[in-house]
């Protein structure tokens, strides 16, 4: 890894909320996008432009490029095409509020995945927002039910969980541009195939719909990449996840802005018991972190598996995928 001068704390806070709020961003852009693009072709064509883009980001770099990158970055990449499809099939089938909500679950469903598979513990903390989060869930049901986009939103979230599991267990000093690169055309491909074998309506691409291509390409794609592996590491683990509880309340606020959604009593306390699951765990760690309890950095167990895979600096290809 190239060495990078050292960044203050409140920097690189900075730049991860900003992260935040593009990949918020994303949800209002994406509902956009497919009043005019079919939700996998959308998604085709915004890894294809991403593809290109990161392409030429990593010009100097594609010298490197080898099968063993490829073989790594098309495993990945298949997690994140996985992450991809049932996000674009939760946005396009429920509000982006209830979408950014339920997608911020898999800061939950890691723990719980690394338990399942290697039995690391689950501490009092995870539990308490496990037992938040499905009241959340029982409250968004009984609003207005629970939506097939809803659903796919949930297991996006599960999804994701994966993506950052697979990450930390196949990815090691890898050059993180490149390992992207072929991620993005991974979920490219995958997209094309999908577009091709699917029916969908016809297409007809106005302003509106371009430029919001044209944004998810760019903005929560390869600059939230970017901006996540180059400042990441300058902050913990717990408060990277902190920050990006930012994430569902910036496609909120888009929501009702820009999309005048609205949520009723019922979803509202709803989205507030699912935030609360996954802010208040993290919130109670962060102040324990600095009161020199390290073991609350994240789980321990988990945290131990996941930095035996991924060193700093390549969490960032663990990202949410809005």
């Amino acid at each position: 890894m190239e060495k990078r001068a050292p960044v203050s704390s409140g920097t690189a806070t900075f730049w991860l909320i900003v992260t935040t709020f593009l990949w918020g961003g994303s949800f209002v852009f994406n509902k956009i996008g497919f009043r005019d693009i079919p939700p996998v072709t959308f998604l085709f064509l915004r890894f294809a432009l991403a593809t290109l883009f990161m392409a030429l980001f990593s010009l100097k770099r594609l010298r490197g490029l080898d099968p063993r990158i490829i073989r790594k970055g098309v495993l990945v990449g298949c997690a994140l095409a996985s992450a991809n499809l049932s996000f674009v099939m939760g946005v396009s089938g429920t509000s982006v509020t209830r979408a950014g909500f339920l997608n911020n679950l898999f800061v939950l469903i890691v723990p719980l995945l690394c338990y399942l598979l290697w039995r690391d513990k689950v501490d009092r903390l995870t539990g308490v927002g496990i037992c938040l989060a499905t009241g959340g869930l029982a409250l968004l049901a009984g609003g207005t039910g629970f939506s097939r986009g809803d659903l796919f939103s949930t297991v996006c979230a599960l999804f994701i969980a994966i993506h950052i599991i697979t990450v930390s267990k196949v990815l090691k000093n890898e050059d993180v541009y490149l390992v992207s690169l072929v991620q993005f055309a991974t979920v490219t491909v995958i997209g094309a195939v999908l577009t091709a074998l699917l029916p969908h309506r016809p297409i007809t691409v106005g302003t509106a719909a371009a430029g919001a291509l044209l944004y998810c390409a760019i903005f929560p794609t390869v600059i939230c990449f970017t901006l996540q592996n180059t400042y990441q590491r300058y902050t913990t683990p717990t408060r990277a996840c902190l920050i990006y509880t930012l994430d569902p309340v910036w496609s909120m606020l888009g929501g009702y802005v820009i999309l005048g959604e609205r949520l009723n009593m019922w979803e509202g306390l709803g989205c507030l018991l699912i935030f609360a699951a996954v802010a208040v765990p993290l919130a109670i760690r962060v102040v324990l972190e600095r009161r020199g309890h390290k073991k609350y950095d994240v789980e321990e167990g988990m945290e131990k598996r996941l930095e035996e895979g991924a060193p700093a600096g390549q969490e960032g290809l663990g990202a949410p995928p809005g």
